[in-house]
């Protein structure tokens, strides 16, 4: 489903942000770089750590067409709380916030909260335990990008 919907947003000139995370952060960041398209990472620690270790040579490739941003000086190592503001980073640059799926307890969540406290658009794609609360909550609840590109593309 990530793929799908990163193809679809990059094909309508959509920026993608993510975290740099193992799992869809991972794909999010990968579909768009082999789509052509511009993909952020905000990471949870300075620019001279990346982390997950494993993203480096992803990372190499979004600052060829992207960039990495952090709300962190050099140094600074990545501490489990430093990703709740990597999170809100990734809401204050974003123009909407799509979840894909995740669990009841997990850090998405927060970030749909900000991102809706925000007036950021939050849309999610039923089928997970945060999909779904989200949904029961109010998030728009989509299946295809052309629903997510009709209701925020400009």
């Amino acid at each position: 489903l990530t793929k799908k919907f990163v193809k679809e947003f990059v094909k309508e000139g959509y920026t993608i942000i993510s975290g740099l995370a193992k799992g869809i952060d991972t794909v999010a960041h990968q579909t768009a770089l082999k789509e052509g398209g511009r993909t952020i990472a905000v990471l949870g620690s300075g620019l001279d750590i990346i982390y997950p270790f494993e993203n480096r040579l992803l990372a190499e490739e979004i600052v060829k067409n992207g960039a990495l941003v952090s709300p962190y000086l050099s140094g600074t190592k990545p501490y489990p709380k430093n990703f709740l503001s990597r999170n809100r980073v990734i809401v204050e640059l974003a123009k909407a916030v799509l979840v894909v799926e995740g669990k009841a307890r997990s850090g998405t969540l927060s970030t749909a909260s900000w991102a809706a406290d925000a007036g950021v658009d939050v849309f999610a794609i039923p089928g997970s335990e945060a999909t779904d609360f989200l949904i029961g909550e109010g998030a728009n609840s989509v299946k295809s990008p052309k629903e997510v590109i009709d209701k925020v593309w400009i």
